[in-house]
């Protein structure tokens, strides 16, 4: 036989070629942005290690909520920063809280918006731990009730999604129970159903909730980055328990992960491309070593290959932004003066 009869490369020859057979899209619709919220008036205060991302206080995040909503994206993944913490994680449960604050006037505000709450204690606790220490030890049962309380108190406050970040056993039936107890059946649980224990985490809690732990790590329930097989039994079972949406996390260090659990639950899948992950990219792209744009859309567009239908970013909003420069351009680019010369050539 003579020349290869297959040849891959007549259907990467232009991009209208490769549009028509690309295997993956990302889309404004799978994006969902992550912000954080303060108390007070008029705050607007950058996060250093996550340029482009902001502590705002009610007004100004509500703003950006309305701008966010008008990109297209559908979603914001919602996180507190309190002025005070306590032992008990009061402030996480309290009607007044600034997350609770926050859902009212964000629903009342930009109705067609999404809002997921992030569901956990160490951004309210002294110990920066998710939920009570006892004896240098996170008590996981003791804890399922502060879960229970933040769940409630986010769904009275006009939640559309709560998400619980804890990796607590046995957290989703407590949060599932609680809700379907209160009227709250249809509310949906988008679960952290395998959340690693990963130092890529660390902006997000050092400069972005102020959360840096007393003492200690979260490794005796986030999970150890090594493992896959214990990955699928943690979603099994948050499955078992009644989430309706899991969480891989971090993305694009745990791509196999998102692809076991998409081919083995086939249930939506998110994926949470972490601070850290953010950073690395931003950071190169500053010294000049990468092209942030292109290397984010790469990045995203690998998330959602593994096997994510959605994608929680702090790129969202840049994201939106080129995938919409995109959509224009191509509706736009249409030849008028070789329109009118076909046209007078028919007449």
């Amino acid at each position: 036989m003579g020349y290869p009869v297959q040849r891959p490369r007549r259907l990467r020859q232009n991009e209208a070629i490769r549009g028509l057979v690309r295997e993956n899209e990302l889309s404004v619709g799978k994006l969902i942005l992550p912000l954080f919220a303060v108390p007070g008036r008029g705050v607007r205060r950058e996060i250093p290690s996550l340029p482009g991302t902001y502590q705002m206080s009610i007004d100004h995040l509500v703003e950006e909520a309305a701008a966010v909503r008008d990109t297209g994206i559908p979603a914001v993944l919602l996180f507190g920063v309190p002025d005070t913490k306590d032992e008990l994680a009061s402030g996480a449960y309290a009607a007044d809280g600034i997350v609770q604050q926050t859902i009212r006037l964000l629903k009342r505000a930009v109705r067609d918006l999404i809002v997921i709450t992030d569901v956990c204690g160490c951004e309210y606790t002294t110990s920066g731990h998710c939920g009570y220490i006892r004896d240098g030890y996170l008590d996981n049962d003791a804890s399922l009730d502060l879960i229970a309380k933040i769940t409630l108190s986010h769904a009275e406050a006009g939640a559309d999604i709560v998400a619980p970040a804890c990796m607590l056993d046995g957290q989703i039936q407590r949060m599932r129970q609680a809700l379907d107890d209160r009227g709250f059946s249809n509310l949906p649980i988008m679960s952290y159903a395998a959340k690693f224990a990963s130092r890529l985490y660390d902006p997000f809690f050092k400069e972005g909730t102020h959360s840096t732990l007393a003492f200690g790590d979260k490794k005796t329930h986030q999970m150890d980055f090594a493992n896959s097989d214990e990955a699928m039994r943690e979603i099994g079972l948050d499955i078992e328990e009644g989430a309706d949406i899991i969480i891989v996390k971090p993305a694009l260090f745990c791509l196999d992960i998102v692809s076991r659990a998409k081919s083995q639950f086939h249930m939506p899948v998110a994926a949470y491309n972490v601070s850290g992950e953010y950073a690395m990219i931003d950071g190169a792209a500053r010294l000049g070593r990468l092209n942030c744009d292109e290397i984010m859309l790469e990045a995203l567009t690998a998330i959602r290959r593994a096997g994510a239908d959605l994608i929680i970013t702090y790129f969202a909003k840049r994201a939106a932004e080129l995938l919409q420069r995109h959509d224009k351009d191509l509706s736009s680019h249409i030849d008028r003066a070789a329109v009118e010369e076909a046209l007078g050539a028919l007449a």
